[in-house]
């Protein structure tokens, strides 16, 4: 046992041995544990720092297995703290350390204050990256946090929703809070405005099983955008993996976050909502050889990141950010998994959507779904269980991985996005796909025994377009972000349906309504899982802007009070369709083939139209000009049973999709399909109850969607 005080003000501390897991700060009641891994520090110092700045410095006096640890007794939740590593500084060979710079515990559960951006947070100075910098940075740091694990859970319990009832709302914390006006203002873009009566019974009535949310793990607001007067809004900057932002934190103290995140999944769960995190494992904010030295790059830089292999200096890129993590080794690994469970064991998560998730299967330099860190998931009995959504590429060689992710996981299906826009912006030779894209996307998942719920649909995320922006604007208009115009997405595959931008033209804006709901039905009625992009049900609109990754402002909030109500009545029915009627929810693909029908076998799973009423040829899908057709889907023809094992039977649905630029006359299936159909769901002015027996026709509008529903006489 030693005391140490580095300074007149400061109060010595004792420190015992401790143990060498679990890595972070643990307290447990009597004091707290510190470990931390370094496999390159010759010597480890805990620095604790008191309400006024003062720091006090105390070497870890063990060192196992690379982890150096010790336990301080009376260290309660609360207390501030980083670390000094002293060990090699050699750029050239991997090795960044600098003890004159404060460092934060890459296990860090609460992060408290703000990185000052200067020159002391930097391991070189401006102008000369060859250069050493010893300038202390503790001052311009935030610091690590104790925090009071304990909480009272009552009775939660995850909501477990299978995928195939799930309908995910991608959200930010502050972009769906921050305007609302029955969330009180000082409560508005927190977690604790997540879970407030108003957002959850909203999730609610639009049929919401799975909030996800946009990165909540502590990322750091990057000085470029800073002194351009914007701000890191999206957060896909993280540089902490266990800890929740207290930017969206309404307590003010350190450490709250964590008790006011709990809180919020607790009362999701109590509605029935999961929660599923955004997570940026790919890359942290470090950056690449010209970034600042704030946590892992000066602990083992070598261990956490990727370098070049012919020239260490230098950080190997897959994510455009500047550096990738070091997937590849045994304690990054461990960092990635620790992290994992953490979220679900104690804060009650129930998934993660994995951005650039190729990074992760790069454990040399192709893309591996059998890379070491898919196999410690499939093998993990926590991080197994919760659900797993890849989007499935980065920015590296043969990064567009759609498809090929493990069979456990989904994956965001960019291939859908494309071609649901293309088909309703009316581009040829899209009809053939637009069918696969709508029954799950059985060319990608089927041949590896995936199911439809592999693939996570979507029209709309956060990175690009509104739903409304989608439908007004032929170009991004990004002047706001200060780069030009130059940055986000140029081919948006979006149509602005005549004028660019605000119009009063009431045949445009008819237009354009008609097609947000063609999306919308679109999306809810394919199988798969759906996931709307929070705010477009309401029309939500950036103006144009489609990288609003900088802007924290009106630009990306959504504006509760220019709500389009209409619109927002016509998501929450189609939802509760989907909701109500299992074949589209289905488990298994269509297989076209015939299936029993009330005892008789003779009607396939599903069948194809053209306008006229026949069945579809080959030479119809072929048909570049195509853009129009009908499909059948047999209700009783459901491969799937109920939780007691009874067969899922369902009304049998006729749905016409004219994505061409003029009305079209379609004509219903032969009687054996059906003798006769009511309208159940329109987006053009064909009207809700309107009755038609089999073989009977009307006319649809030009780019409009009719769903109809069996009426059955037997």
């Amino acid at each position: 046992m030693t005391q140490v005080a580095s300074s007149p003000n400061a109060v010595p501390q004792e420190i015992w041995r401790g143990k060498a897991y679990p890595l972070g700060a643990s307290y447990d009641g009597s004091g707290t544990n510190f470990a931390l891994f370094s496999e390159v520090a010759e010597r480890v110092e805990l620095c604790l720092f008191d309400v006024d700045g003062t720091e006090t410095r105390m070497t870890l006096p063990e060192v196992d297995g690379f982890v150096w640890h010790g336990f301080l007794p009376n260290i309660e939740p609360g207390q501030r703290y980083g670390y000094r590593v002293h060990g090699p500084n050699d750029p050239a060979a991997g090795h960044r350390c600098n003890p004159n710079k404060l460092l934060l515990d890459p296990y860090s559960k609460a992060i408290d204050g703000v990185f000052d951006w200067n020159q002391s947070l930097f391991g070189y100075t401006f102008g000369d990256e060859d250069s050493r910098n010893d300038d202390d940075s503790a001052a311009s740091m935030p610091k690590s946090v104790v925090i009071n694990p304990f909480f009272d859970w009552g009775t939660d319990r995850p909501p477990n929703h299978e995928y195939a009832d799930s309908v995910i709302y991608e959200a930010h914390i502050k972009g769906l809070t921050e305007t609302h006006p029955d969330i009180p203002d000082g409560m508005r873009g927190t977690y604790a405005a997540v879970a407030h009566p108003a957002i959850i019974e909203h999730l609610k009535s639009l049929g919401i099983t799975a909030i996800e949310l946009m990165p909540v793990h502590h990322f750091a607001n990057d000085s470029t955008l800073i002194d351009k007067g914007l701000s890191n809004y999206w957060g896909y900057n993280t540089i902490g993996f266990f800890a929740p932002d207290p930017k969206y934190s309404s307590s003010g103290t350190p450490g709250g976050q964590v008790q006011e995140f709990k809180a919020m999944v607790r009362s999701l769960h109590e509605a029935g909502i999961e929660v599923i995190l955004d997570v940026v494992y790919n890359h942290t904010a470090e950056g690449n050889h010209m970034g600042p030295t704030v946590s892992m790059r000066g602990i083992d830089n070598a261990a956490y990141y990727r370098l070049v292999d012919d020239d260490k200096r230098y950080y190997m890129d897959y994510t455009g950010t500047g550096n990738s993590l070091n997937v590849g080794h045994p304690h990054s690994l461990q960092l990635i998994m620790d992290s994992l469970r953490y979220w679900v064991t104690e804060m009650h998560v129930d998934g993660f959507r994995f951005d650039l998730a190729s990074t992760l299967a790069r454990e040399f330099y192709d893309v591996d779904k059998l890379s070491t860190f898919f196999e410690l998931v499939q093998q993990d009995p926590t991080v197994s269980q919760v659900k797993l959504i890849a989007e499935p590429w980065d920015v590296g060689p043969g990064g567009y991985q759609v498809g090929n992710f493990p069979p456990q996981w989904t994956e965001w299906n960019g291939k859908y996005r494309d071609t649901v826009r293309d088909f309703w912006r009316s581009e040829p030779a899209t009809l053939d796909e637009f069918a696969y894209r709508l029954t799950g996307s059985a060319d990608l998942y089927e041949n590896t025994a995936r199911r439809p719920v592999a693939s996570i649909n979507f029209v709309i995320a956060h990175d690009g377009f509104t739903l409304r922006d989608l439908v007004s604007y032929n170009e991004k208009h990004n002047d706001a972000n200060g780069e030009d115009n130059n940055d986000g997405e140029s081919h948006n595959r979006s149509w602005n349906c005549g004028v660019e931008g605000p119009t009063d033209d009431p045949e445009i804006l008819k237009l354009r309504s008609r097609q947000e709901r063609n999306f919308l039905t679109t999306l809810l009625l394919s199988q798969g899982v759906p996931m709307i992009c929070h705010g477009d049900e309401l029309g939500r609109t950036q103006g144009g802007n489609n990288n609003g990754y900088c802007q924290d402002n009106e630009i990306t909030w959504i504006d509760w009070a220019a709500a389009d109500t209409e619109l927002l009545d016509f998501t929450r029915e189609v939802s509760a369709l989907r909701a109500a009627h299992p074949v589209f929810r289905r488990r298994r693909f269509f297989s076209g083939k015939p299936v029993g029908r009330r005892g008789e076998a003779g009607l396939p799973d599903i069948a194809w139209f053209t306008p006229e009423g026949t069945e579809m040829t080959g030479e119809d899908w072929g048909s570049g000009f195509a853009r129009s057709v009908t499909v059948y889907l047999n209700g009783h023809g459901i491969p799937d049973r109920d939780t007691r094992g009874q067969p899922v039977i369902d009304d049998s649905f006729v749905l016409f999709f004219n994505a061409h630029y003029e009305p079209l006359e379609f004509t219903l299936p032969p009687a054996e399909f059906g003798k006769a159909w009511t309208v159940v769901l329109s987006t053009d002015g064909v009207e809700k109850g309107t009755e038609a027996a089999a073989g009977g026709s009307v006319t649809v509008d030009a780019r409009a969607t009719v769903v109809w529903q069996a009426v059955d006489p037997d």
